[in-house]
């Protein structure tokens, strides 16, 4: 065993003080944390409270007749409890995260300090319009701000995330049609290379979905969608910069060829992170587009917490936006809410989506993000993400395969698993190690064009020294799996709280509540 300069040990992590067991079940600082119900008792609290009065109780039959059953921990045993869990997680302030057309970007904090400043912070969806003219001034800016990014002269601002958007988009087309008494076109056009959301928004409104098979190179093809387009066909959803990190070239053609035929371009916003400032959606001929805030703008991304998905409609779509909406009149924006209102305007709502006005902090976030970025700040943002990704490409074309060839990529780079094939190796084994390794692993299997799919996306906030350590680690595992280390990657994860589970059952057969133990019998 080497010794460092201290005199000390030095584990490389292969000897027996790598594995070796514990009394405790630590692993150093790293905590072996139970369930809050295995280590609290239902007879235990961490704050003393003095007995209530007797209250006539106003809940009647739903009253609860029992215990509520929460355990009770003393205060530094919760917040201890709390900490450690909170050191299980993996995020962006942790390392580069690397998943493929999800933009896990960076989330200053300046961003969060505005969203909690009190005029933000703490207003309320119910209050009069006349209190809170600031916000509705905040939420017209940033819907202006995203119309002169997109080119596109009508925003709904009222929906909560990217699949939201997508149907809110859906809705207005679905809105035209039956305006213009056209409701017999039912067919809804899909590349296979698309966001799963897309085929699945168009069912859920009743469309059927065709699908547009992708070219040799991973992008779609003018033809192709002129070949399946119809009396029939509503809409296209295509997504551009699209799923397999690659431009569509045709694009400007193929919307051509879609409003020709009488129907209308919905385009998933998903990627705008890599062309933001440099084209402009509504220019391509796109009617509709979500816009994913915490894709492109920096907002909290993922946890099932508030979302934000903007939607930018062309003006053949424009009326039938959703309420409520901005109208501005006499120098003073205000909120419409009712179809009465927008008619008076022209207006011709399909309706409400949601109950109030799209999510506030995510809004105040956004537009930090922009005012300190700038318009050249914004359009820089996009140009490193896309050098980011060609930089990791040619870092890892020599040693990953493409399923395309060598070709520039934007934002995110696509590979897939041929330089796996007889190593005994899977798409799985590899991520898995990686998790060793300290990453979280790329998005795996997507998208489904592509047999065992790995797409990266560094984002641009990434620097050249994180993206060259990450580039050499895969390198490394790359060159352990060609080299016969097959435990390596099958055994992984070794260094997790909890090693390699059956997904799979995991997914059909979730345990969502704990269950005490049975007592065991004493021996008669």
């Amino acid at each position: 065993m080497s010794m460092n300069r201290q005199g000390r040990p030095t584990d490389t992590g292969t000897g027996e003080t790598a594995s070796a067991p514990t009394f405790t079940g630590h692993r150093g600082l790293d905590h072996e944390e139970s369930l809050i119900f295995e280590r609290g008792r239902l007879d235990k609290t961490g704050v003393d409270l003095p007995e209530p009065k007797a209250v006539a109780t106003r809940l009647g039959n739903v009253a609860r007749q029992g215990e509520i059953g929460l355990p009770g921990l003393a205060e530094p045993e919760a917040v201890r409890h709390y900490v450690r869990l909170s050191r299980m997680n993996y995020a962006i302030d942790s390392g580069l995260y690397p998943l493929g057309s999800c933009t896990m970007k960076h989330n200053p904090r300046l961003n969060e300090r505005m969203a909690r400043l009190p005029g933000f912070g703490d207003i309320h969806p119910l209050q009069p319009q006349s209190t809170v003219a600031g916000a509705i001034a905040l939420i017209e800016l940033l819907g202006g701000y995203l119309m002169e990014l997109t080119g596109m002269p009508a925003i709904a601002m009222s929906p909560k995330a990217g699949a939201h958007g997508e149907l809110c988009g859906m809705l207005a087309i679905k809105a035209a049609h039956d305006a213009a008494g056209d409701s017999l076109r039912r067919i809804v056009l899909v590349p296979e290379s698309a966001h799963g959301t897309n085929p699945a928004t168009a069912a859920f409104m009743g469309y059927s979905v065709k699908t547009i098979p992708a070219k040799t190179n991973g992008t779609v093809a003018a033809s192709d969608v002129k070949a399946a387009l119809g009396p029939d066909v509503a809409a296209i959803m295509l997504t551009n910069p699209n799923t397999c990190g690659l431009f569509e070239p045709e694009i400007v053609e193929i919307a051509r060829a879609v409003h020709d035929a009488g129907a209308y371009f919905y385009c998933d916003g998903a990627n705008f992170n890599a062309i933001v400032g440099k084209v402009r959606p509504g220019d391509l001929g796109i009617d509709a587009m979500h816009i994913n805030l915490h894709k492109t703008f920096s907002t909290p991304h993922g946890g099932g917490g508030p979302g934000a998905g903007p939607v930018v409609l062309s003006e053949r779509l424009a009326k039938y936006a959703p309420l409520p909406f901005i109208h501005r009149e006499d120098g003073k924006a205000r909120l419409i809410e009712t179809i009465g209102e927008a008619e008076t305007l022209g207006a011709d709502p399909f309706g409400r989506l949601t109950a109030f006005h799209g999510q506030m902090g995510m809004f105040v976030r956004a537009l930090a993000y922009m005012l300190s970025h700038g318009s050249d700040g914004m359009r820089q943002a996009s140009e490193d993400a896309v050098l980011s990704a060609n930089y990791m490409r040619a870092g890892l074309r020599d040693v990953m395969t493409q399923p395309f060839g060598d070709q520039p990529c934007m934002h995110e780079v696509l590979f897939d698993d041929q330089f796996l094939k007889d190593t005994g190796v899977t798409t799985l084994d590899f991520a898995k190690a990686m998790i060793d390794e300290g990453y979280h692993p790329m998005t795996m299997y997507f998208p489904l064009v592509v047999h065992g799919a790995m797409l990266i996306e560094p984002t641009e906030s990434e620097s050249r020294e994180s993206l060259d350590i990450f580039i050499d680690t895969l390198r490394d595992l790359t060159r352990a799996a060609k080299a016969g280390e097959t435990e390596r990657f099958t055994s992984a994860p070794r260094f997790t709280p909890r090693r390699r589970l059956d997904e799979t059952k995991a997914a059909r057969e979730p345990k969502l509540r704990w269950m005490p133990p049975p007592e065991k019998q004493a021996a008669e």
